[in-house]
């Protein structure tokens, strides 16, 4: 059985916001890719990071961890995280997490990306 990787692309929308394109699944295996992109994604002028859940296959508890990991770090940088594509499950699972709370979300691309300039 092949194992599932973790895919990501970082694209800046400007200074202050990037993207964090997720591919594929996100596990407590996915640590190294995921912080990776965030270091990334995360420059000296940069306010807001956007992760794009459009093409997520999977996520389980341990990514879940990561995305608090990388919520803690934005915070100490005074940055915010945004989210889209995330799908009814994962919807689901942010609000029973309360990472909805900390983690806005959106439905696309547009949308995150004038929320984000907007906060």
């Amino acid at each position: 059985m092949a194992q599932q990787m973790t895919g990501t692309s970082v694209r800046p929308v400007d200074n202050a916001a990037s993207v964090i394109d997720i591919l594929g699944e996100i596990t407590a295996q996915s640590e190294p890719q995921l912080m990776e992109a965030y270091a990334r994604a995360s420059g000296a002028e940069t306010r807001v990071v956007i992760l794009n859940f459009a093409r997520l296959d999977y996520m389980n508890s341990g990514g879940i961890g990561l995305l608090v990991t990388m919520l803690v770090r934005a915070n100490r940088q005074k940055q915010k995280l945004c989210a889209y594509g995330l799908n009814e499950h994962y919807r689901q699972i942010f609000e029973l997490t309360r990472l909805d709370e900390a983690i806005a979300i959106y439905d696309d691309e547009p949308a995150a990306i004038a929320g984000a300039k907007a906060s």
